[in-house]
């Protein structure tokens, strides 16, 4: 029986899925586009709802184009936007809030914040970043700040926290 290997790019506009055999010969590949999210100037978001179905169908699409069965595939690669950032309930799956895109300024102000409070030099020592709006941790804060009640929830364990791939 052939095996195949399935690729997944989760991008910041489109999802595509590619397979290839064990000799890397091209076998198919789907993509799709979703929409982002703009609520104001600077900020992009996406549904990560929608983020998940949109995987979802490119991979449907590309197994059937290619007409191989699932137990063909015996591995999977998976590239995603590294940085666009979501929250969602343990227990249920589903997200708190839109996804934080890695290119959305909308965690600025927690950036200058930080920066004003002279802990800049800190988290760099400590993580070798600087400080950014495009890191996970900023967008990580901005959600559990403005939407209600998520700061309990995140110190009760009802909240997990991922990058797109997770």
């Amino acid at each position: 029986m052939q095996e195949y290997i399935l690729a997944i790019d989760q991008g910041t506009s489109t999802t595509r899925a590619i397979i290839t055999d064990r000799q890397g010969n091209y076998i198919g590949t789907a993509s799709q586009k979703f929409e982002q999210l703009v609520p104001q100037s600077g900020w992009v978001e996406q549904d990560p709802n929608v983020i998940w179905q949109s995987v979802c169908t490119v991979i449907h699409k590309v197994m059937e184009g290619s007409c191989i069965s699932f137990h063909q595939i015996k591995a999977l690669g998976i590239t995603n936007q590294r940085e666009t950032s979501i929250v969602w309930d343990r227990q249920t799956g589903q997200p708190i809030y839109n996804a934080i895109v890695w290119n959305s300024n909308q965690s600025l102000d927690i950036i200058n914040k930080f920066k004003q409070d002279d802990v800049e030099n800190y988290i760099h020592k400590k993580t070798g970043l600087v400080l950014s709006p495009y890191f996970s941790a900023s967008k990580i804060r901005w959600i559990l700040d403005h939407k209600l009640g998520s700061q309990e929830r995140a110190e009760r364990g009802e909240l997990a926290f991922g990058t797109v791939d997770s």
